[in-house]
């Protein structure tokens, strides 16, 4: 006898393989063998009353609150427990009742297809970027003289930086990147805000520099459009926007230039965003942060196949919340958007390992573990400093998903 905890489909249909079942009889069960837990929140009595009562009718169920059952609250939140087929069959019983209930269904079906999806492909302006079994490396090259983790390659009297950029690149894509990330604004907490015209010195050289002689795509970090513009018209394909795609120019300037974009969680500013934590709810904040983001970003004319959500490790959290992120990755795949997650050489890690260790040399093992976990989790691209290492840690990864493949 063997008890199973299967962590997604392929383990389910690989059993079934070796068991020998038709192949139409898997299709059917395999929902059958999927188990969900879905979180309401703030759902009015009668509403959450009918959704307990449908779940009870499917054979699967749902806790509320105990006031919502004798009338001491007006709201709760609710947990739904079942198969991914008895949430198919709610979704079509609610799709005929009142109180709000057919939106619901539209809503439930949309975010359980989201929740499975793992066929992302990135359009750019020139190419695409397909996610599939693989997690892509995002390669870190900070143009800074203030970076945090002391590897920044701008000097103010340094006229060959954007040579010394170029090679680290070539050496990262030798190692495994897939996309270059240029910045050179530091984001580091309490980290000022420098002139468009310093960023653009940084940044631009290098960006045409690379632009001629490597093969992966170049994303620019940058909050400013003047900084994004000029780096896309010199070569960049993906603007990382740590901001979270707040300025109505940027949303413009990426539809405009049918840029892919990563849209970043974090409350307030660098200057400020560690003096200004707090959350009801972490996961369920940003995950409502995001939406409106995405939303946001779509009416303005970006395409849904361009955009990259990215929780915002280190940015406004404390290390319980970094941990917490990557523990609950995968909640962030209701949002149907490839997941992106930079855990490199953060604080948290150190602090996690007992000590304050140099950012360049003593965090490189923490960031592969929370690579790994994060991949394991619902990761599609990690942006780390370290290529080589992180993407040999991923290739066990792939190896041991590709078994139940």
């Amino acid at each position: 006898m063997r008890i199973f905890r299967f962590s997604g489909s392929a383990e389910i249909k690989k059993i079934m393989r070796e068991i020998g079942v038709d192949a139409y009889g898997a299709k059917i069960m395999l929902p059958k063998a999927q188990n969900l837990l879905i979180r309401l929140s703030a759902v009015n009595n009668t509403t959450a009353n009918i959704l307990k009562q449908e779940m009870l009718s499917l054979g699967a169920d749902a806790a509320i609150a105990r006031g919502a059952l004798t009338g001491k609250t007006k709201k709760t939140d609710i947990l739904l427990m079942g198969q991914l087929a008895q949430f198919s069959a709610l979704a079509n019983k609610l799709k005929i009742q009142p109180f709000g209930l057919r939106q619901l269904a539209v809503e439930l079906d949309e975010n359980i297809r989201n929740f499975n999806r793992n066929d992302f492909k990135l359009s750019l302006s020139r190419g695409a970027l397909s996610f599939n079994q693989k997690i892509k490396v995002m390669g870190i090259i900070n143009l800074t003289p203030d970076s945090f983790s002391n590897d920044g390659l701008y000097r103010a009297f340094s006229h060959n930086y954007p040579d010394l950029a170029l090679r680290k690149a070539q050496s990262m894509v030798a190692d495994g990147a897939d996309i270059i990330d240029l910045g050179g604004q530091s984001s580091r907490p309490g980290a000022k805000n420098i002139s468009i015209k310093e960023e653009l010195r940084r940044t631009v050289p290098v960006v045409k520099r690379l632009a001629k002689v490597i093969k992966v795509p170049i994303s620019i970090d940058t909050t400013k459009p003047e900084v994004a513009r000029a780096a896309l018209e010199t070569g960049a394909q993906i603007v990382n926007d740590i901001a979270g795609l707040r300025d109505k120019r940027m949303v413009r300037l990426v539809a405009r230039y049918k840029a892919a974009v990563v849209i970043m969680h974090m409350p307030g500013r660098p200057v400020n965003m560690q003096k200004i934590i707090a959350y009801k709810s972490l996961i369920d904040d940003i995950t409502i942060y995001l939406k409106k983001a995405i939303d946001f970003a779509q009416s303005g004319g970006i395409k849904p196949d361009k955009i990259i959500i990215d929780p915002g490790i280190g940015f406004g959290k404390t290390p319980a919340h970094n941990f917490a992120i990557i523990n609950q990755l995968q909640d962030f795949k209701v949002l149907g958007k490839p997941i992106l997650i930079g855990p490199s050489r953060k604080s948290f890690i150190a602090q996690a390992l007992g000590g304050s260790s140099s950012p360049k040399q003593g965090r490189t093992s923490g960031t592969i573990a929370a690579c790994v976990l994060a991949a394991l989790h619902g990761a599609n691209i990690v942006r780390v400093h370290d290529v080589k290492e992180v993407n040999q840690a991923l290739k066990i990864v792939e190896a041991v998903e590709n078994v139940m493949a």
